[in-house]
């Protein structure tokens, strides 16, 4: 009998550096450990009420499809979000997806072919490299360093790594898993990077409302259309998704904005067949994206809070290097370990403080240059800050026993 055999896409498909060690955890759990998970950005703050409140109020008598492209009032509602902060969509210009996820995908697939290439700063969101592998297309690691606070080297860097295959730059503002918060120069320089070689700009802004100590977030749409230069809107497009603003993470609710009619006829196509998104979370989005500013200042005061925390408990830590992150909710972390993986596992597999133990993102998975990464964790801050603390002084035990083994 002759056997199957997987694609070569499908066997070279990279494990998540935030999932692939779900099952230790939960092994871990089943020996009845308590695991403080800091891999995942899975916030604990509640959801919004009105969420709630707008599902049961409009609760269909049966669950159809909605309009492949999302139902108007929520297109309606995110251009009036958008224009909040000077980003001007028209709902037609706008597309519903199955969360942040699907609107990357959506959006690589419209301005990439197999063998292209993206040029994406690293460290970098690691399910960049998935999508990227699914629709084999090459991402092209642009360096940037803990000292520099990860911001964006100049122009002449990202220059070196063009080739006739680059296509378009991808990036996450404020950065997951870095926290960096682009300052407005650095947004201009890749504005006209992408204007000189004629690249596309995919802009992920999920953690927009994210900014601390008097940070505001630049969007890059916003940062094309005040620049009077003919041209620049066409070739930005924005991916977004309301899990972390909203504490909705399982709603499965992003969205793709562009004025480029083009990208948005390709990625209508790719939305009609997967036929709609989730329509129950279009019914909590659509309540959610009405939410007054003082939502927004709330949970920013909340985070900054939370990051100090976790800034203080790791800087009692000898040996532990990290700069303080100036948005979204994380903080990548050096070790002094020679494999940040191993340990991540073996905090899993074999320690315990108390009954208790910290499940933490191995930093490897975050970059696409081979080897990099290899003392670093991502740590997510999305519990109360005493859990936090708890959390961070369990690593802490967890890294003293580690290193006298």
């Amino acid at each position: 009998m002759r056997p199957v055999k997987l694609s070569a896409r499908g066997a070279e498909a990279p494990p998540s550096p935030i999932r692939k060690l779900v099952p230790l955890a939960d092994a871990a759990r089943g020996r009845g450990r308590k695991v403080h998970s800091l891999n995942i950005g899975q916030p604990d703050i509640r959801t919004p009420e009105v969420m709630w409140e707008a599902l049961r109020r409009d609760l269909p008598d049966v669950l159809a499809y909605s309009h492949s492209a999302g139902i108007v009032p929520l297109r309606e509602g995110l251009s009036r979000y958008y224009a909040r902060h000077r980003v001007d969509f028209g709902p037609d210009e706008l597309l519903v997806t199955a969360g942040g996820s699907e609107a990357i995908l959506f959006a690589l697939a419209a301005v990439t072919d197999p063998g292209d290439e993206i040029l994406i700063p690293e460290p970098l969101y690691a399910n960049y490299l998935g999508f990227a592998r699914m629709l084999e297309i090459t991402v092209v690691p642009i360096p940037t360093t803990a000292e520099e606070g990860y911001h964006l080297p100049p122009r002449a860097i990202w220059e070196e790594r063009l080739s006739s295959r680059t296509r378009a730059i991808l990036f996450s503002n404020p950065g997951n898993p870095t926290g960096t918060v682009y300052e407005a120069q650095e947004i201009e320089m890749v504005l006209g990077l992408a204007a000189s070689w004629g690249l596309f700009i995919i802009a992920d802004e999920v953690y927009r409302e994210f900014c601390y100590d008097g940070r505001d977030h630049e969007s890059v749409v916003a940062c094309a259309a005040h620049s009077g230069k003919s041209g620049e809107l066409d070739r930005v497009i924005l991916v977004d998704s309301i899990s972390k603003r909203f504490s909705a993470c399982g709603a499965r609710i992003g969205c793709l904005g562009t004025k480029n009619q083009d990208v948005l006829r390709s990625a209508l196509a790719w939305a009609q067949a997967r036929l709609s998104p989730p329509s129950l979370g279009q019914i909590m989005a659509t309540a959610a994206v009405e939410l007054p500013g003082s939502y927004y200042e709330q949970i920013r005061v909340e985070y900054e809070r939370r990051r100090d925390a976790v800034m203080q408990e790791l800087e009692t830590i000898p040996g532990v290097l990290c700069r303080k992150p100036r948005g979204a909710f994380y903080v990548m972390a050096t070790l002094p370990v020679a494999d940040a993986e191993e340990f991540a596992r073996w905090m899993l597999e074999s320690f315990e403080y108390e009954n208790e133990t910290t499940f933490v993102a191995p930093g490897n998975g975050f970059y696409a240059t081979p080897g990099a990464g290899q003392h670093e964790v991502r740590i997510a801050y999305v519990f109360e800050e005493e859990r936090l603390r708890r959390a961070i002084q369990v690593l802490a035990r967890g890294l003293e026993t580690f290193r006298r083994a």
